[in-house]
């Protein structure tokens, strides 16, 4: 027996090479799927527990363990855990004597990146109430437009933020909705000042029985979408979403001894869900930025000893812009978790700051299918497996650009994606991956439904994005529905002209989008950009790059030269003013230029020029 035990185990360590020759991801593979059963299994026990076990109920938790151990870094000060947990029942008591607040009560969060957003946030979850996290940088009707989607009566601001409530102040007076800032005075009539009120509260527990009829289902939260096509829409985020998200720091290999660099805004789902809500699943210090910067980036990681750090968007590509300076890769940053890096960003990324795991993530705040890139593969948002599927069912379907709707066959049903295809990713709705909708939007909410997708009153959630799955399992992402446009019979992906655009010496950033031209079908190319600091519009340079890699129906015929892109507060750009103002040069008042192909390069846009091409006398 012994022999043949040696004989076996031998075999065993002999098939590994060839193993990893022929699956070269299967140990990954395996890693991912066993964290995700763990965690699955995890999951199930706090859904079964009674009272349900909440994250409000591990923060609780890990207080108790380690009191003492640092929560949260943030300018120059350090709050314990035992000190966080403190100040959060201060709050609670100060908001349940003043504003009478009460299990289920809806309030609206409008404060920065601080500390005070963590405690404050923690306080009414420990009352059971929901938070409806606002975006600091709305104002007026977008503020009115999101604050009244969540029904709450209750509104919280920073002191930095009174001018802005202020602004809209008797409209909320008007709804009677109660208005407190977090400020010891504030002369303003109709607004409340809370902080007094907190700092003469109890910090001493408070009865769990306070949230006793919240489950897994109750709504923990409202997170508003970016708004890059129109007015935010809340989310609705359940308990059970809650914990799933917070699983996304565990899946990428994080553990308690690990240190978290926020710095993206907290009122969205990548700073709160995977970073502040990871970080208190993972029971870890947190080192809290108000806002991103380049420039101190590396200095803050190496002065807290940061290990993981969090990115979205243009984040990795403001870190490559920096100027080099020695001893880049003199920090203790391992993992990186994030999405929307572009592949050669993320190849310059790795090259200079060293050998980091990038955790590329795939999903949408109020979707029900999200993947990640739990390898090194580079350009991956994520890689499908059998575990993953199993729980959380999903297809690729074919895509009618110019219509922008699903193919559907003779019998009324759509036709799945072959692999190496890109289609519209949509996620099975289920009792496990349930899609909640929007708070307040049922018109929106239902447009994210698509039926009869495979099978005759079935029921999936639309991402509106377009993905394809490799021959290897590998998914990317192509385009969202909406940044591709459709122009002489070919679809253009907006993602690709923006990444031969910037190619140009002279452009930094791009946006790209299909404006309409009259007399025309589809749409033909135009881009926004913004100059590299010191440089001119290089007409002859930006021609050459966008006619040797791009066909002539992508190539974009007008460009828009801006100080800078209006962005959301997730560095998406906003392309919805844009799309409508087009190219006339009377209503544009930014440098317009026009891709002359008898003169190889680009001219400016005259009134002469607009003219032509709307009486078709310039054929496009």
């Amino acid at each position: 027996m012994y022999i043949w035990f040696t004989v076996l185990a031998g075999l065993a360590l002999l098939s590994l090479p060839f193993l990893k020759t022929l699956f070269p991801y299967l140990g990954e593979d395996c890693v991912y799927i066993l964290r995700s059963i763990k965690l699955g299994i995890r999951l199930v026990k706090y859904k079964k527990r009674k009272p349900f076990y909440s994250i409000v109920d591990c923060f609780l938790d890990a207080a108790e363990a380690h009191p003492s151990k640092t929560f949260l870094h943030f300018e120059g000060r350090e709050y314990s855990y035992g000190e966080v947990d403190k100040q959060s029942n201060k709050v609670a008591r100060a908001l349940q004597a003043e504003a009478r607040l009460k299990e289920g009560d809806p309030v609206a969060l409008f404060l920065a990146n601080e500390p005070s957003f963590v405690w404050t946030w923690l306080g009414l979850a420990k009352l059971g109430c929901s938070a409806a996290l606002l975006n600091y940088n709305i104002r007026s009707r977008s503020l009115l437009h999101c604050f009244s989607c969540c029904s709450a009566k209750v509104i919280i601001a920073s002191a930095e933020l009174q001018d802005a409530v202020e602004e809209v102040l008797p409209t909320l007076r008007e709804r009677g909705i109660s208005v407190y800032l977090l400020s010891e005075a504030c002369s303003i009539q109709g607004i409340n000042t809370l902080s007094d009120k907190i700092s003469q509260a109890s910090d001493q527990p408070l009865p769990q029985d306070l949230r006793a009829n919240v489950s897994i289902r109750s709504v923990a939260l409202y997170i508003y979408t970016s708004g890059t096509t129109g007015l935010p829409k809340a989310a609705v985020i359940t308990h059970e979403r809650l914990w799933a998200a917070s699983f996304i720091q565990a899946v990428c290999g994080v553990t308690s001894e690990d240190v978290l660099y926020i710095n993206l805004p907290l009122y969205h789902s990548a700073g709160f869900l995977i970073g502040l809500v990871g970080a208190i699943e993972r029971g870890m210090t947190i080192f809290l930025r108000r806002k991103f910067s380049a420039s101190q980036f590396w200095d803050d990681c190496r002065k807290y000893n940061v290990t993981v750090m969090q990115y979205i968007g243009e984040t990795m590509r403001y870190l490559c812009n920096t100027p080099q300076k020695d001893g880049e890769r003199n920090h203790r940053v391992r993992i990186a978790i994030g999405n929307g890096v572009r592949t050669d960003i993320w190849s310059q990324f790795l090259n200079r700051f060293g050998d980091i795991k990038i955790r590329e993530l795939y999903a949408a705040t109020e979707g029900n299918i999200g993947f990640i890139n739990y390898t090194s593969k580079i350009g991956a948002v994520g890689r499908v497996n059998f575990v993953h599927r199993l729980f959380f069912p999903y297809t690729l379907i074919k895509f009618d650009i110019e219509k922008e709707e699903p193919v559907r066959n003779s019998e009324g049903l759509c036709i799945e994606a072959a692999k190496g295809e890109t289609g519209l990713l949509v996620g099975r709705v289920t009792q496990r991956s349930p899609f909640i909708g929007y708070a307040g939007n049922q018109q929106q909410t239902e447009k994210k439904r698509l039926r009869d997708v495979l099978k005759k009153g079935d029921l999936y959630f639309n991402t509106g994005d377009l993905l394809r799955f490799d021959h290897q399992n590998f998914v990317y992402f192509q385009d969202r529905v909406g940044d591709t446009f459709r122009w002489k019979g070919e679809n253009v992906a907006t993602s690709e002209v923006a990444d031969i655009l910037t190619m140009a010496h002279c452009i930094l950033e791009a946006n790209v989008y299909g404006v309409k031209v009259e007399g025309h079908e589809g749409r033909i190319g135009m881009a926004a950009v913004i100059l590299r600091e010191g440089e001119d519009f290089d007409c002859s340079d930006t021609y050459k790059k966008v006619a040797s890699y791009l066909p002539a129906y992508a190539r974009p015929r007008f460009i828009r030269i801006q100080p800078c892109l209006e962005m959301t507060g997730t560095f998406k750009m906003k392309k919805v003013r844009l799309v409508e103002e087009g190219f006339n040069p009377d209503h544009v008042k930014d440098p317009l230029y026009f891709l002359d192909p008898e003169k190889k390069m680009y001219v400016p846009l005259t009134e002469e020029i607009h003219r032509a091409i709307a009486s078709r006398e310039i054929k496009l």
